[in-house]
């Protein structure tokens, strides 16, 4: 069985004119009807997956990144003839598509909603901390339009940085 592990997959390959996939760590061809090593691991051999290795020190480098409680690799061999669910190995080169992308439109503001922003027991607990003072529930509004007038702006900082993603980086000094 270690023999049969050890082995390396180039003892097996077929001339590379006739490549069937590529490695998925180090991204070599693997030809039609050579050796290849898949893992046993299910999720790893799902047919979006079909994670496929040219060798077993291959197989092993995708190991720290899949989580798996327990797996080995598997020897298989490639089949002999391209199937109909087999994309090419190398795909010609294309040209890029071009694809426009609009920025999305600000939501209507009356379908923005006004509740509270602000945990109550939160700040209650940091004012009560801080200086031991007491706080009235009504704080909870205005403090409320303040940070939806610094996140209104963070918003627009990051719409202008081209970005659908707000980033404390948005947020404005001071």
């Amino acid at each position: 069985m270690l023999a049969t592990i050890r082995r390396t997959a180039t003892e097996d390959r077929l001339p590379e004119a006739t490549p069937w996939r590529r490695c998925s760590a180090c991204k070599k061809p693997i030809a039609l009807g050579a050796v290849y090593w898949a893992c046993n691991v299910s999720t790893c051999n799902q047919k979006r997956t079909a994670l496929c290795f040219c060798s077993v020190s291959c197989w092993e480098v995708h190991l720290p990144g899949a989580n798996h409680r327990e797996a080995w690799a598997v020897e298989k061999r490639a089949p002999t003839t391209p199937g109909p669910d087999d994309a090419p190995a190398f795909a010609p080169p294309r040209q890029p598509e071009r694809r426009l992308v609009r920025p999305a439109a600000p939501p209507p503001p009356e379908k923005v909603p006004r509740e509270v922003l602000i945990v109550a027991s939160r700040l209650k607990e940091y004012v009560r901390a801080r200086v031991g003072y007491n706080t009235s529930d009504r704080v909870l509004e205005p403090l409320s339009d303040i940070v939806r007038r610094i996140v209104d702006e963070a918003i627009e900082n990051a719409r202008r940085d081209g970005r659908m993603t707000v980033l404390d980086r948005d947020l404005p000094e001071g």
